[in-house]
């Protein structure tokens, strides 16, 4: 089963399969806003919306922590632009 962990020392959004890394979307701090720069999930893996899940975690993690987000990714910017809910966080 595939889990998905917000890991602070990482700057990242990491999805492990029984203990083995996956997949990851990985952000820069830049004071108040995070910049995701990467989403990676490895190929035996891909079309199980597992990008989709990394991204919302590191969302959910910015909402609770009053950061804001620019989607450098392109897969992070294709969420953002799809998912209306995730605009407040967007950084100006």
């Amino acid at each position: 089963m595939v889990e998905i962990f917000f890991e602070d020392d990482n700057k990242r959004a990491a999805a492990y399969d029984e203990g083995k890394l996956i997949g990851e979307s990985t952000f820069s701090p830049k004071d108040d806003i995070w910049v995701i720069d990467h989403t990676f999930v490895q190929n035996d893996y891909r079309g199980q919306d597992i990008a989709v899940k990394l991204v919302n975690q590191i969302v959910i993690t910015a909402r609770e922590r009053g950061k804001k987000i620019i989607p450098l990714c392109p897969f992070a910017k294709k969420e953002f632009d799809k998912k209306e809910e995730y605009r407040d966080l967007l950084a100006k």
